[in-house]
């Protein structure tokens, strides 16, 4: 499975890349106005144009996502184009990031998303088809085109538990299986977990030989980018913390201080060159 950054930060993708096993990263305009105003708190200057330009320089060679804000067919379409043509340049690395469905109430757009996915890919630009929460959303979103479909994992989680009026933490953990309520297994439209939609998706996927990839979103903390991996993801981006705490374990920690007290001086000193 490949591992995503997910960020607005330049400072926490060097990082995350400076390991050598990213394979790419999603972010979304919030994320980096976000980071572009703290920079320039501490006196960096430099516009959004830049910043962008810096992040998909320090990603070469791997897909960074970049997020379109119009909600309608037409602004999908020019804006997708523009910032492809305006930054695809600079690393070859661009991906464009296009919602399934952008109708609200009082609004008639349940196609404007599949058919700006579909105008994209006909003009060779890769999508990443965001907001998914069904795997019939996703199934639609692939054969429109999309390159990625991204289910969101927490945020159905999330969905599930305040349906049910229950507390929770952001970074709670929830059960693949799903969890029961009153005797009843709680669940959305038949799907009973995030991670149970990402396998959803990834099961239909696999089922027809459909080539787009599963890109496990919305990952919380490190149990729910285990069950991605597991579930048939083929893709799953976490924040920088979460992708952290995956490698910690305090019998690791545990084994190094053993192993640091116990080394050979005459050992040491022959892999210093000595």
């Amino acid at each position: 499975m490949k591992i995503f950054i997910d960020t607005g930060s330049l400072e926490e993708i060097e990082e995350a890349y400076s390991s050598g096993i990213m394979d790419g990263i999603t972010t979304n305009p919030s994320l980096m106005k976000k980071a572009v105003e703290e920079l320039k708190k501490s006196g960096q200057m430099l516009d959004m144009e830049d910043y962008i330009k810096r992040i998909l320089k320090a990603a070469r060679g791997t897909p960074v996502s970049l997020e379109v804000t119009s909600s309608d067919y037409e602004g999908m379409v020019k804006e997708g184009i523009v910032l492809f043509k305006k930054f695809n340049p600079v690393a070859g690395n661009v991906v464009i990031k296009v919602p399934c469905n952008t109708s609200i109430e009082g609004q008639n757009r349940h196609f404007d998303g599949l058919k700006a996915i579909k105008a994209l890919s006909s003009e060779g630009i890769p999508v990443n088809c965001t907001l998914i929460f069904t795997p019939e959303q996703a199934l639609l979103a692939a054969k429109a085109g999309a390159k990625m479909v991204s289910p969101f994992a927490g945020r159905i989680d999330d969905f599930i538990r305040l349906k049910n009026s229950m507390h929770f933490g952001k970074s709670d953990y929830f059960p693949v299986q799903g969890i029961e309520k009153d005797g009843k297994k709680l669940e959305d439209n038949g799907v009973t977990s995030g991670i149970d939609l990402v396998a959803q998706c990834a099961e239909i996927f696999r089922y027809y030989g459909i080539n787009a990839e599963v890109l496990a979103a919305s990952i919380r903390n490190t149990r729910q980018l285990r069950d991605a991996s597991l579930a048939g993801a083929d893709i799953a981006t976490a924040p920088l913390e979460v992708i952290k705490a995956a490698m910690r374990h305090p019998k690791t920690v545990e084994g190094v201080k053993v192993f640091s007290a116990d080394v050979v001086p005459e050992y040491a000193a022959m892999g210093n060159g000595k």
